[in-house]
């Protein structure tokens, strides 16, 4: 097992994404996993290079909706304010708030892959908060109230209106969200496979309700006073739990998804940004029991209960 502690940004030079060895491999995801970010510098690769490499490290899902696919390779989500002879590839302004990707999902990801394509002048970073600092951080009271609790996540928050939205009843919208991205229930805290860090797994953009350990509704406001403790509620990112990391052209950030949450920085004049990111599968569960506890939400009517 790894020991870790907080974010430590790790730069890799003169590492070759298309001629790295299994045990370089072996050797970066390690990094990953003890210091929760490390970014692989001075990269030069095409879309279908890319997700090769990322098939080295883990396995690929592409995202659920087609419209941030890229045209071609699917595996890329692309986030991209950027038209290229009229027409625009992906989605504008993702990622504009606090989250891990797709903790809507019955199985979240072990990493995240992200690859600047075109990189603003002025604004250009991420922001990362390491909820594994923040567990460790709480009083013991709220350590002890968390014990055997469950959080329900949903997408419908940030769900982004498509062109093919426009003049349907939001009703409708609705339905389509809740069948196809239906609420997901995890454990508030888990143990992360590899590091044995104890994880606390909410985000103000996905977490929607608390259960206690017998499934009972808790009140709003803990989830709130756990948002605001971890610096997520903080609108000037001043709490001591965010860090921001910039990028340069070339950069190919890799991070722990069990981990962190992140927000994109967004300028508030437009720049022309674009970047194309991959999000993996470890060969461990994602947790403990994650199969088991949304098995169990399945039902339409245990999923729906305390909305």
């Amino acid at each position: 097992m790894i020991k870790c502690g907080t974010i430590n940004r790790v730069e890799v030079a003169d590492f070759d994404c298309k001629t790295a060895t299994d045990s370089d491999l072996s050797v970066l995801k390690s990094l990953v996993y003890e210091n929760k970010i490390a970014v692989l510098k001075n990269q030069h690769l095409t879309p279908g290079e890319y997700v090769e490499f990322s098939k080295r490290l883990g396995t690929p899902e592409a995202y659920y909706q087609p419209m941030y696919h890229h045209p071609e390779e699917k595996n890329i989500f692309v986030s991209s304010n950027v038209s290229k002879d009229g027409k625009r590839m992906g989605v504008p302004h993702t990622g504009k708030f606090w989250h891990a990707d797709y903790a809507f999902m019955k199985k979240p990801f072990a990493f995240t892959l992200i690859y600047p394509q075109v990189i603003p002048a002025q604004s250009r970073g991420t922001y990362f908060i390491d909820m594994g600092e923040v567990y460790e951080s709480l009083p013991e009271d709220i350590k002890t109230k968390l014990e055997g609790t469950t959080c329900k996540h949903s997408v419908r928050k940030y769900f982004k209106i498509r062109p093919t939205d426009v003049y349907r009843p939001i009703s409708e919208i609705l339905r389509e969200i809740e069948r196809e991205t239906p609420e997901v229930t995890h454990a508030s805290v888990f143990t992360h496979p590899v590091t044995d860090e104890k994880i606390l797994y909410i985000s103000e953009g996905f977490s929607q309700q608390m259960f206690d350990r017998d499934g009972n509704p808790m009140a709003d406001e803990f989830l709130e006073h756990l948002l605001i403790l971890s610096g997520q509620k903080d609108n000037a990112f001043s709490s001591p739990f965010v860090r921001m990391h910039q990028f340069e052209k070339g950069d190919l950030l890799f991070w722990d998804n069990r981990s962190l949450v992140h927000c994109a920085l967004h300028a508030t004049v437009a720049e022309p940004t674009e970047s194309f990111r991959i999000t993996l599968h470890d060969q461990y569960d994602f947790c403990q029991g994650v199969d088991e506890l949304n098995q169990s939400v399945a039902d339409p009517v245990l999923r729906n209960v305390g909305t």
